[in-house]
């Protein structure tokens, strides 16, 4: 394919989708969720901001160590240090990118910046020169060039150009544009900056009004090549464009596009799984293409339609996004090598044979609860696998909750704390209310709950339960989840994750502060 009719897949799921509150991943997770954006086919990576924290810089480190086939990328503002701690992060990297940012619009350098055009000007220029000490691949973004004057975009692409960026991003920081007009000032750009058929010319939008993907493809038509994305929309504030549904429409309409991808869509959904469960942020059943409704037909008229002829009502085919190939593969009789040939397909690595047999036991545990066990399953029960034995402070040891009409529910539990067995109980409102007092009577965390949310994680009465937990203690915000059968258990388990989260401490840096 060339430049003109292949359209990159620029992803900031660990980066930008990072910024969602409570969704601050591990380097573990982030390594899991990089292999599989390499699996889907994304042309970039982008894995996190260098310079926000020794452990984001490591994350990075780490994925430009294992990625081969994608592109890595580190975030950076524009000044040295971010420059350089990008460029080191990103050095292992068969591939590596820096992408380095700052805000032209007069709202932003006012305001938050506190300096003139002119500064932010030469910084802009000064910023690529750093770039390209560490690598000939460096992007430019203008944060918040929606409502920057366009006279001084088009000042300052040329002489970033002219640095040597190949890249150039113009980001709808705030989601504030229109399609109509986004395509438009993508269409202006191009035509007036100097040597703009040199480089790639991308678009990131927000979807605070709704129309990220709308204002994304907007562009497209416009001229850009590169689209800036997360899975499942993932994303600060209102999220971002969601990959998947970029993907699909250039794909579905590509009598309007007339443009390729390198995405697998088959791996579509299973990625969009796997960053649910790791961030916590449960898809809405309604949403486009990976949503479990997304392929559902309730009307007797459009099921009558679709069995007649699939295209009357169905636009794309469910098998080709990945939702068919999470069929029943095992059960309680399957074998440890079976159980790991499957892990191998779902692109699960595991730390060693430790890990491997204890993945498995808890395998045979479930396969005795439940009949059918599904690949979403084998997903959940790993997940506890890619969590740092030095920051599980908590563990769930022991729970009974008695809870019956006419009665006040009450929880006895036991919990590991740092080892040591520690015994409470608690009534409560319901059965989860109980148990979560109960644990508050041991750890004593202050903590404040935001959030309790349920997801089955496959159909059937016998199914896996799925809590996420939100907690929020000192400004910080953590995400907690757990699985079981028993969604009184998965809830304790999911509050047990957030409180070793918020015990552990690691901070993260905003990228934009």
């Amino acid at each position: 394919m060339t430049k003109n009719n292949q359209l990159i897949i620029f992803d900031t799921t660990l980066r930008d989708g990072e910024q969602s509150p409570g969704a601050a991943m591990t380097k573990e997770e982030k390594i899991r969720i990089a292999r599989q954006l390499e699996k889907l086919g994304v042309n970039v990576i982008e894995a996190g901001f260098a310079a926000a924290s020794p452990g984001d810089f490591d994350a990075i480190y780490a994925v430009a160590e294992i990625i081969k086939e994608s592109t890595v990328c580190s975030l950076a503002r524009a000044n040295e240090n971010d420059i350089r701690r990008a460029g080191e992060a990103i050095k292992p990297a068969k591939s590596g990118r820096i992408h380095t940012f700052i805000a032209t619009s007069p709202i932003h350098m006012e305001n938050k910046l506190r300096m003139t055009p002119d500064q932010v000007l030469a910084r802009a220029v000064q910023a690529v020169q750093w770039a390209l000490e560490y690598t000939d691949d460096v992007e430019f973004s203008a944060e918040d060039a929606v409502r920057s004057d366009l006279d001084f975009l088009v000042k300052v692409f040329d002489a970033v150009i002219e640095a040597g960026a190949k890249t150039i991003n113009v980001p709808d920081t705030v989601g504030y544009s229109i399609p109509a007009l986004w395509g438009e000032r993508m269409q202006q750009l191009i035509a007036r900056v100097k040597n703009a058929d040199k480089v790639v010319w991308s678009t990131h939008c927000h979807n605070d009004l709704g129309m990220a993907v709308a204002n994304s493809l907007a562009a497209v038509m416009g001229g850009a090549r590169q689209v800036e994305c997360t899975i499942n929309g993932l994303g600060e504030r209102a999220g971002n464009a969601s990959l998947e549904e970029v993907v699909m429409a250039v794909r579905t309409r590509r009598d309007v596009f007339n443009l390729e991808t390198s995405i697998d869509a088959t791996q579509i959904v299973p990625t969009s799984k796997l960053v649910s469960t790791i961030t916590g942020y449960p898809v809405q059943p309604n949403k486009a293409v990976v949503g479990a409704n997304a392929f559902a037909h309730e009307s007797g008229i459009h099921q009558d339609g679709v069995l007649k002829f699939r295209e009357t009502y169905e636009i794309m085919r469910a098998e080709d996004v990945g939702w068919n190939a999470n069929k029943l593969t095992l059960g309680k009789l399957s074998g440890r090598n079976a159980f790991r040939s499957r892990l191998d397909e779902l692109g699960i690595t595991l730390d060693g044979e430790d890990a491997l047999n204890a993945a498995f036991a808890r395998f045979k545990t479930l396969a005795d609860k439940k009949s059918e066990i599904f690949d979403e399953d084998i997903q959940a029960l790993v997940s506890d696998d890619f969590v740092n034995d030095d920051t599980e402070y908590f563990k769930l040891g022991y729970l009974k909750v008695c809870s019956q009409t006419g009665e006040t529910p009450h929880a006895v539990i036991t919990v590991l704390d740092s080892g040591v067995e520690k015994r409470a109980e608690a009534d409560g409102g319901g059965p989860v209310d109980a148990a979560f007092k109960a644990i508050e009577k041991i750890v004593n965390s202050g903590a404040e709950l935001l959030l309790y949310s349920v997801n089955n994680i496959t159909s059937g009465t016998d199914a896996q339960g799925e809590v996420t937990v939100r907690l929020a203690k000192g400004g910080r915000i953590v995400n907690g989840q757990g699985a079981d059968t028993d969604i009184v258990i998965a809830s304790a388990k999911a509050y047990l994750n957030a409180l070793n989260k918020i015990h552990a401490k690691s901070e993260r840096a905003h990228p934009q502060v």
